[in-house]
């Protein structure tokens, strides 16, 4: 790959270029990898190797006119630590990354003021959006915590095609390059981020509903539909067949609404039209999509998303296994907290959106009473008919994705990232002349706004210079002893295996292949993932040695931090074990006697305060 940086800081944001295939095989390059397995690369490593072609055309033209890119110095860390070198300037591989990260959210933040205006019709709609986004910085975005997440350079271009979205909603009969341009922005969002499809879902869901109930019209969802359906194409064909995209519930939802349009006359034939005909429609789909969704399943023999459906299941059942509580047990990924509406309250963002949500699901249960009692056909109900704001297809397609972004907030905490600048966008109507203009002429009704954003701001402010104070550094010796002792005393090809987040670090500073890491979206790895993670279950030592031995590892690195950590009930690593072995409970986790003494299945040859190196035999003698 083009970035060779491999400081600590650097690891943050060139991991996404580790692909592991073999237990002794690490590689990137499309020649090494199985054909279901580069998509991970792929979708990990388009982003950064797009930015390093930039990295280098960038230092090269500097280069050449002789011009400097970056400041270096070395900082003496004293207490018998070696000297490190740090640099500033774009010059720099990690600062050059970091950097367009913020210019692409900085971006994105112009996209947001002209959505806002455009959406309410009115600038001072886009000053509001912007001033709740920053208002609710820290529910908004992780941006400024983690820039390499793939969501900071996917959600962008989420937001671009929403916004060429509400155009194409507004407009009678959009151009063929106004529906380009959704495609194109449309794949930028899918590319980076391969969960953008249950994003996609969401958006395909709503607009469904919109054309159920008649304000989108069979032709204009049909054309959304064909944009859909060929950039999911596209994409299948950039990320190698990765067939979690065929066989998602994303893709089956287009065929299953497509077929139900095409299928319209018939529905209508068979049942009344209004509420009979709206529900049946709705049962289509789901029951079509579902169904469709397992066929493509089992056909294509795909389990990639296995453990997406078990994580579903667990919000609503009692389910949970292994790879579920993985997920589960994370806050990221557990129910929405409640101060996070307590939040939204005190910036005032959940008050407007709920009367915003009022006032066009009022004028939208007024249109379609109207319709009912005039035996309309729904069909053929153009979306500019009906009131001024409840016939528009836009205002009825953002409440409905205002809801779907709510669930899957609500579900799993980390999604609020969707929600809160969705809200955000939603404030701007407060500025929209259709939806308040009962307040009175113009002049008044921005005044009403100025002194709601008044208020706002009370919170807001305060919330802003919270996020500027915090100022801190980052520091892991531990780690750096244990990545020097492993560059120091291991051969090249020695195999590593530990926890997760430490594998990547490995990987990534020392060169040493490694049998798992962070990328937990591949079926295969999640199975070696479970075989290393038996290190910190009530196991016995033959047991766990023989997992690591099939797996061909030279080296574990144990950490009693992942044998004791415990988030909540039921959510230590040996807890979670017990799911798996119930015969197991009450025994003593194998880690905890491994972080006594490391004989008679491991020998110990590296440790400090945090971790130890255990060398793995090569048989089971």
């Amino acid at each position: 790959c083009l970035f060779r940086e491999r400081s600590l800081l650097g690891q943050w944001y060139l991991f996404g270029h580790v692909m592991v295939i073999e237990p002794r095989i690490v590689e990137c390059s499309s020649e090494a990898v199985k054909p279901r397995q580069r998509c991970g690369c792929f979708s990990h490593c388009v982003k950064r190797v797009v930015l390093a072609s930039w990295y280098r055309m960038y230092t090269g033209v500097m280069a050449y006119f002789g011009i400097p890119t970056k400041m270096c110095w070395s900082i003496n860390r004293g207490e018998g630590l070696t000297p490190v070198d740090s640099c500033e300037g774009l010059g720099d591989p990690a600062y050059f990354y970091v950097a367009c990260v913020f210019l692409l959210n900085g971006a994105m933040m112009s996209l947001f003021f002209i959505y806002g205006a455009y959406l309410s019709g009115s600038c001072l709609g886009g000053i509001v959006t912007t001033l709740c986004f920053f208002f609710n910085h820290g529910e908004s975005t992780r941006v400024m915590w983690t820039p390499p997440l793939r969501e900071s350079f996917a959600y962008p271009f989420l937001v671009l095609q929403m916004l060429l979205l509400t155009y194409i909603l507004r407009t009678r009969n959009p151009s063929r390059t106004a529906m380009v341009a959704l495609g194109i922005s449309n794949l930028c969002f899918m590319l980076p981020w391969q969960f953008a499809q249950f994003v996609l879902l969401t958006q395909v869901a709503s607009l469904f509903a919109s054309y159920i109930l008649g304000y989108l019209v069979a032709s204009k969802m049909q054309s959304i539909l064909v944009t859909h359906m060929v950039t999911l194409g596209v994409c299948f064909i950039l990320m190698f067949g990765n067939s979690m995209l065929l066989t998602s519930f994303y893709a089956s939802s287009l065929i299953s609404i497509w077929v139900i349009i095409a299928l319209r006359d018939r529905f209508i034939q068979m049942f009344r039209p209004g509420i009979v005909i709206w529900v049946m429609q709705g049962l289509a789909w789901v029951g079509s999509t579902v169904l469709l969704k397992f066929l493509l399943s089992t056909v294509f023999g795909a389990s990639d998303d296995a453990h997406i459906s078990g994580l579903i299941k667990s919000k609503f059942t009692s389910y949970k296994d292994f790879h579920t509580l993985m997920y589960t047990c994370a806050a990221e990924f557990d129910f929405m907290e409640f101060e996070t509406p307590v939040r939204y309250l005190k910036t005032l963002l959940l008050p407007i959106n709920l009367l915003v949500i009022a006032l066009i699901a009022g004028r939208t249960v007024q249109d379609l009473f109207r319709t009912l009692t005039q035996e309309t056909r729904t069909d053929d109900v153009d979306e500019a008919a009906g009131s001024d704001v409840a016939a528009k297809g836009e205002m009825v397609y953002h409440s409905l994705q205002l809801v779907a972004f709510t669930v899957l907030a609500i579900l799993i905490m980390r999604l609020k990232l969707f929600l809160t600048p969705h809200m955000c966008i939603m404030a701007s109507l407060v500025c929209s002349r259709q939806l308040f203009g009962w307040i009175g002429e113009k002049f008044r009704h921005q005044a009403v706004v100025f002194g709601v954003m008044a208020m706002m701001a009370i919170q807001g402010v305060a919330n802003l210079q919270a996020q500027w104070a915090i100022i801190g550094e980052f520091s892991n010796l531990p780690q750096e002893e244990l990545l020097d002792w492993i560059q120091e005393n291991t051969r090249p090809d020695a195999v590593f295996a530990g926890a997760m987040p430490t594998m990547a670090s490995v990987k990534l500073s020392t060169g040493r292949p490694i049998v798992n890491h962070p990328h937990y979206e591949d079926a295969g790895l999640r199975e070696r993932t479970k075989l290393v993670y038996s290190m910190y279950s009530r196991m016995s030592g033959e047991t766990v040695k023989r997992n690591l031995m099939k797996l061909g590892v030279d080296f574990f690195i144990l950490e009693d931090s992942w044998c004791t950590r415990r988030t909540r009930p039921g959510c230590s690593m040996p807890e979670i074990w017990d799911i798996e072995n119930p015969d197991n409970v009450g025994k003593i986790p194998f880690c905890t006697h491994m972080s006594r003494n490391s004989r008679p299945y491991f020998s110990t040859i590296f440790s400090n305060d945090i971790y130890k190196v255990l060398k793995v035999p090569k048989d089971l003698r």
